[in-house]
């Protein structure tokens, strides 16, 4: 067995080296393959570091598919605990650790995302257990250790009155024209925003008159459907006259190759008086669903495939042509009218509270 080269390997050094082989050889022990089981180990040991468990995790989830947006979170998510719990392997770290590295986000005010960092740490421990890398989940229990901030819906004007100032309020909107259409163009089709700022030219069918959200864009990972109105239509119309030479329906104001950022809509919101309690983008949402349903003129299912929520029936669950599909049409139809008549402060339909259609 090689004790090492000199001068690089000191006397002393070789000495001691060859102690512990004689004391190896006394065990039984081949001291040239308790080095190779050593190196071995070694390297299990980087590879199982919660940052290389993390990776292949990501790996394994990107290579399902999973929407770019989702992507992009979980990346960030992981970037928050690389730095505390990154380089320990995996099997070692303790419940405090983890806590630790929790405890520093929610010191900056981020309560909601440590609580978010929480639960990918444990989908990670949790793939660790699985591939044999560790035998417990260490942040499975420390959601109690966390502050739960108050629960906050996404702020949404829900009466009729309500609504037709607001769209008065759009029309009369200054700032960037895009940033204007697209704030009608969310009051009439009311999908998720992020769906709306990433929208490209091919997925719209002016003949056919339906936007395709591809499933890699949706929270729901199916295609979705959207029939189009009228007004939408001549909407979209006025917006290819801007934006139709590029990628994005609506491309940041900054740079035509990337799509409007998430922040622009609720700016231009604020812009126009609206706190962030009283009306956010993704409040449109909110906003039809309740008309929608309180009209009494639509059945729930229609609307919740509007709003391309989950079925609770797999079955069911596909948002494209279905059964509805042909009320669905309609009732895109009859929203956009509806929209005209408020903003134009026309009479407001007669709801009832809890109609199912």
């Amino acid at each position: 067995m090689a004790l090492g080269r000199y001068p690089e390997t000191g006397l002393k050094d070789a000495r001691t080296k060859r102690d512990e082989a004689r004391e190896l050889l006394a065990k039984g022990i081949d001291p040239s393959v308790d080095k190779k089981r050593k190196k071995v180990a070694a390297d299990i040991a980087n590879a199982t570091t919660f940052k290389a468990v993390a990776d292949e995790y990501m790996d394994k989830i990107e290579r399902e598919g999973i929407a770019e947006a989702t992507r992009k979170k979980t990346r960030w998510l992981a970037s928050q605990l690389e730095k505390d719990i990154g380089s320990l392997p995996i099997a070692d770290i303790e419940p405090y650790e983890v806590l630790a590295a929790l405890k520093k986000i929610e010191l900056r005010g981020n309560h909601e995302t440590a609580k978010r960092v929480r639960s990918f740490a444990s989908r990670v421990f949790t793939y660790a257990i699985i591939t044999s890398r560790a035998r417990i989940d260490p942040a499975a229990s420390l959601g109690g250790a966390l502050i739960t901030p108050k629960v906050k819906n996404h702020a949404a004007i829900v009466d009729a009155r309500g609504v037709g100032g607001l769209l008065k309020a759009i029309e009369g909107y200054e700032g960037y024209l895009t940033t204007k259409l697209a704030l009608k163009v969310m009051a009439h089709l009311f999908v998720r925003p992020g769906e709306l700022r990433h929208a490209e030219w091919p997925e719209f069918d002016f003949e056919s008159k339906v936007w395709r959200i591809p499933a890699a864009k949706t929270k729901m990972r199916s295609e979705h459907v959207v029939p189009l109105s009228v007004q939408v239509l001549d909407i979209l119309k006025e917006v290819q006259g801007l934006t139709g030479d590029g990628r994005y329906v609506f491309p940041s104001v900054r740079s035509g190759n990337t799509p409007m950022s998430e922040n622009t809509l609720n700016a231009a919101l604020r812009g126009m008086g609206y706190g962030q309690d009283q009306m956010t983008s993704h409040g449109f949402r909110s906003t039809a669903s309740t008309l929608l349903n309180e009209s009494g003129k639509w059945s729930s299912d229609a609307i919740e495939r509007a709003l391309a929520h989950k079925d609770s029936n797999k079955i069911r669950g596909t948002y494209h042509r279905g059964t509805h599909w042909d009320e669905r049409v309609k009732m895109a139809q009859w929203w956009s009218d509806y929209l005209d008549i408020l903003r134009d402060g026309g009479k407001v339909i007669a709801l009832r509270r809890g109609a199912q259609g």
